[in-house]
Formats: C-alpha cells, structure tokens, sequence
C-alpha cells in the first residue's frame, strides 16, 4: 500500500490521482528569484502575487528579462517577495513588493525611487519598476550558441528574438507553470554530474508524480485538466525551456547541459504550462487529479 493514501492512483469523481504537490513557488518580480509557500491562492490571472512586477528599460520599453543574460543577468542574482501589512490577521492592506540584494539589503517597492535608482546602477541602464503591464510589452530572448534548438520549424543560433507577453501581464506565456520531480529525477539519470535542481525550472508547483510513474510524465497532462485543492487548471502546452536554466544560480555554476538535455530528449520541454479554470486555494501535499 502507498504511504500516502492519495497516491493509490484512484479514480475519484475529479478524474484519476496523479500524484501530489509536494513544493509552491511564486516570483513576484519577473527573472529574479522567488519565495517557497505552504498554500497559495490561485486567481483566473494565476498564482496570486505571481510575476506581480517587472523592471522596464526606459530607452527601450521592453520588459526586463535574464533571457537576455549579457544584458540583464545582473537580475537573476535577485530575489523578491509579496508582502501584505495585517495578511497575519486576515486584514486588508496595502501590497509591496520587496526585493533583496545581493549584499542582504532589501529596497521595497513602496519606495520606488530608491528602488529604481539602486536597480539602474545595477544594471548599467535606466530601469522603471513596474507593477501595471502595457497591453503590448515586449521581452528579448537570446538563443545561445548552441547546435539544435528548433522551435516551431526553426533553427536558432545566437540569435536574439522578439516577443509579446499575454496582454495586461508579466507572463512569457501562460499564467502557471507545474513540473514533476519525475522528469529532473529522468534528466538526472540521462545526464550525470548535470544540476537539474528545481531553482533553474522556476516551477510555480511541483509535483511527486504516484509511485511507479517515471519519464517525463506531465507530458501526456498536455490537453487535460488537473484538480489540485480547490483550483482546477488546464493543461495547454509543454514548456519550452530557454537559456535562463543554464545560467548560474547561488551555488549551481553555469550549465549548458541543462538546455542541450531539454532538447536531446524532450523537444526542449521540460513541465507544462496551465491555465485556470477554477479559482481556489492549493497548499502542500494536495492531491493532483488528472482528468
């Protein structure tokens, strides 16, 4: 008998378990790194406080991401949180957001010039911070120097691509994103001595897929729908990986192998990404039912 009743496999009247998240992730500024939760609500919009912000370069208006790293590495190195005044007591109150440097200071979003200010001489450019997406913000990706990444037909090779986010968000593409630890456990065994820790994938959920299950097991999720909780989410697409799992991240090095695994054994996906369909609150150890 499994020691977790809900990862017998059974059929339910919410579809068949699937295993059950075992870890919640949420980034409230877009590239830089996150805060791990116990429940996180998820809205029609996706995790609330999730990609909540994102810095904007002034000269160009383009969104602020680490997909281009020789210009905007700099900001993976910092992490954000959403914070709340009286959330303790179920309170309504003002929202900030606070990120935190690499020295240990931490600037909050309601101070916003010293925000900006510390953040532009980070970078080396002007940057805004911004908590309202433009209905046509757009991201740069550089496709590093790397033989075989195909997407959509065609080959890229140090090149730098343009694209829009989802009106109205910070979003690359879909709102939430889940990954198994059944797919970094199959990456881990086809590529030893590689780091396929779960800080590079930048999850929003993480699930332990139901004893047996191995490979790249939400693959076959694509099209279906999960219940986790009180949330029900559609599952739209893989998630194509980028050059972001590469870079280094606190005392993971610089990884090529990580993106060139993705597509030797995946088309270059790792995870899917999921919409909502239903609202509600998801906490560790729900079950995840697929169907």
């Amino acid at each position: 008998m499994s020691a977790h009743p809900a990862m017998d496999g059974a059929a339910g009247p919410h579809g068949d378990v699937v295993g059950r998240v075992v870890s919640l992730y949420r980034y409230p500024v877009k590239s830089m790194g996150g805060e791990r939760l116990e429940a996180a609500r998820i809205t029609a919009r996706g995790m609330e406080g999730d990609r909540a912000g994102a810095l904007v370069d002034r000269e160009t208006g383009r969104v602020v991401s680490a997909k281009r790293p020789r210009l905007w590495g700099a900001v993976y190195d910092l992490s954000a949180s959403f914070h709340r005044e009286n959330q303790e007591h179920g309170e309504n109150g003002s929202a900030e957001i606070r990120v935190r440097f690499e020295d240990g200071a931490t600037l909050s979003s309601a101070a916003r010039g010293q925000l900006e200010a510390r953040l532009s001489a980070l970078l080396g450019r002007e940057v805004a911070f911004a908590t309202e997406a433009a209905g046509s913000a757009t991201c740069e990706y550089h496709w590093p120097d790397m033989e075989g990444l195909v997407q959509d037909g065609r080959t890229y090779r140090d090149e730098i691509t343009e694209w829009e986010l989802p009106p109205g968000t910070f979003f690359d593409s879909s709102g939430l994103h889940a990954l198994t630890t059944a797919s970094l456990d199959h990456l881990r065994g086809l590529v030893p001595g590689s780091a396929f820790h779960v800080g590079r994938f930048r999850p929003n959920l993480v699930i332990e897929p139901i004893a047996g299950a191995s490979g790249f097991v939400e693959n076959d999720w694509v099209g279906g729908a999960l219940r986790i909780g009180e949330a029900r989410l559609r599952v739209t697409k893989p998630c194509m990986r980028c050059v972001m799992v590469t870079l280094p991240l606190g005392d993971l090095p610089k990884d090529p192998r990580v993106l060139r695994a993705a597509f030797d054994h995946n088309d270059g996906n790792v995870g899917v990404k999921c919409e909502v369909d239903g609202p509600g609150t998801v906490r560790v150890g729900d079950e995840v039912r697929f169907g």
